[in-house]
């Protein structure tokens, strides 16, 4: 398993914060002086971006994405990575892609973590009965067979916990954090069982990391410490963990059983999923859009992540609809094991490492499929000078829009927290936490147009970039 302390989960972390935290760009950053036979070049794809936006968006392929994303989550539910039923939705993935015509088709193996949650639940015992829903945090252990019966102790930060560290010896460690943002509000998630452990807790229950809840709780992964000794730990819902804290604030003394059958199997192995449109002229060029298809075990994962894995391929689908075929490769990549810290991808840039150079510009839709609004960009100022031209061919559209940041997506962080650039789907996600990670991932969340303007924005910029007659700089 790769731990939140390894590069890769780092870069995890940081796409998560980056995310939350945008800092506004320079005037220097924003000022633009390309060649003029470069924007002329780009603004010539104007009637192809029209053709591509009219044929997704009022044509054939109008509704195809919510229709193909609904058909898929509807079969297979949730995917979590080490699931039979994650190999199964792959299979009938390769199939699909196939059946478009798509290049290339093939899955790339990849060893991947196998966690299984099993039965659980938590009561509260005194000072009243009352049922606690839980979801226990990804890579828990269990509970001994008859649970864990303790006190609790409800802290709103690792500085309160540390300023009562003689009281959680042999308690149930209660965390109710405030939300601030999920950049910043994940890491009691992610360290909670640690921190607590440390100072002799048995056991901990952290409140769900979003900032709306009707009686939900959020999963996720979370990070053991080898140099410190495992504990079982799940998320409780926004409401119970406030009211845990005022019980226990009046001085009430809290007792709660808690029962987890978690468990981790040994690894599995599981496969990126890679479709291509081979490129006419520069065909060991890669221009390469994602999104993964393993997902949580609650839920469907239709937003995170079926939605950006689907608006991904299906945007070659499109361009192969179309009958365009660009200079260079256009390639999707559907993630395996994202939810674990990105494993397939890390695997995917580690088996790729001497193709790198020939990658040109990554992309990768991971925060929702809501109404598009254009692109978050990592890269060069050239770069993102190019990148805002070629959008203004989605103005039909209304996704013209343009950030700079750090580092963009969460697999794709591999490549962009090195200098490749590379841009993931700024859409209105203002509700994208409320779901995230919940029994909420339904296709209830996801809504046709907005689907389709997703499938029009990537398939327009992704094509165009492919298709220039010189590559995106890295400086």
């Amino acid at each position: 398993m790769l731990p939140a302390r390894t590069l890769v989960g780092m870069l995890f972390l940081v796409a998560a914060v980056s995310s939350a935290a945008v800092p506004a760009a320079t005037a220097e950053e924003e000022k633009c002086d390309l060649p003029e036979e470069m924007v002329r070049e780009i603004r010539s794809y104007a009637p192809v971006a029209d053709k591509i936006i009219r044929f997704v968006t009022e044509g054939k392929f109008k509704g195809r994405t919510w229709n193909k994303l609904a058909g898929f989550v509807d079969k297979f539910g949730s995917r979590i990575a080490g699931s039979q039923n994650l190999e199964n939705a792959i299979d009938f993935m390769l199939n699909e892609l196939r059946k478009e015509g798509l290049d290339n088709v093939h899955g790339e193996e990849v060893t991947v973590p196998h966690w299984v949650r099993g039965r659980e639940s938590a009561k509260l015992l005194e000072p009243r009965m009352q049922t606690l829903p839980i979801l226990g945090l990804g890579g828990s252990i269990a509970t001994p067979k008859e649970g864990i019966t303790a006190e609790l102790l409800v802290v709103d930060s690792f500085d309160e916990l540390h300023h009562h560290k003689e009281q959680a010896k042999g308690k149930i460690v209660v965390f109710n954090e405030n939300y601030t943002s999920y950049g910043e509000s994940v890491r009691y998630r992610d360290y909670a069982a640690v921190e607590a452990a440390k100072l002799g807790g048995v056991a901990t229950l952290v409140r769900s990391v979003t900032g709306f809840s009707i009686g939900s709780p959020h999963t996720g992964w979370q990070d053991y410490d080898s140099n410190v000794t495992q504990i079982p730990t799940a998320s409780i819902t926004i409401e119970d963990a406030q009211m845990l804290s005022r019980m226990f604030k009046r001085g009430e003394k809290l007792k709660v059983r808690l029962y987890m059958e978690a468990k981790t199997l040994p690894p599995a192995k599981s496969r990126n999923t890679v479709a291509e449109i081979k490129g006419k002229e520069k065909a060991d060029e890669v221009v390469l859009v994602s999104g993964h298809l393993d997902s949580w075990d609650v839920g469907q994962g239709a937003m995170d992540d079926g939605g950006g894995a689907f608006v991904s391929w299906l945007s070659l689908a499109a361009i192969r609809k179309l009958d365009l075929r660009p200079r260079r490769t256009l390639r999707a990549v559907l993630w395996t094991a994202e939810e674990e810290g990105l494993v397939g991808a890390a695997s995917y840039v580690e088996k790729h490492k001497s193709q790198e150079g020939k990658l040109n510009f990554v992309m990768e839709s991971d925060e929702g499929t809501f109404t598009p609004q254009g692109l978050v960009f990592s890269g060069s100022k050239t770069a993102g000078c190019i990148l805002k031209e070629v959008l203004k061919l989605t103005a039909s559209i209304n996704t013209t829009n343009f950030r700079k940041e750090k580092n963009v997506g969460s697999d794709i962080t591999l490549w962009t927290s090195k200098g490749l650039p590379g841009a993931s789907l700024m859409n209105a996600a203002e509700k994208y936490f409320w779901f995230h990670h919940s029994a909420g991932d339904m296709m209830t969340v996801e809504e046709p147009r907005a689907l389709d303007l997703c499938t029009a924005l990537w398939a327009v910029s992704s094509y165009v970039v492919a298709d220039l007659s010189f590559g995106i700089p890295r400086n």
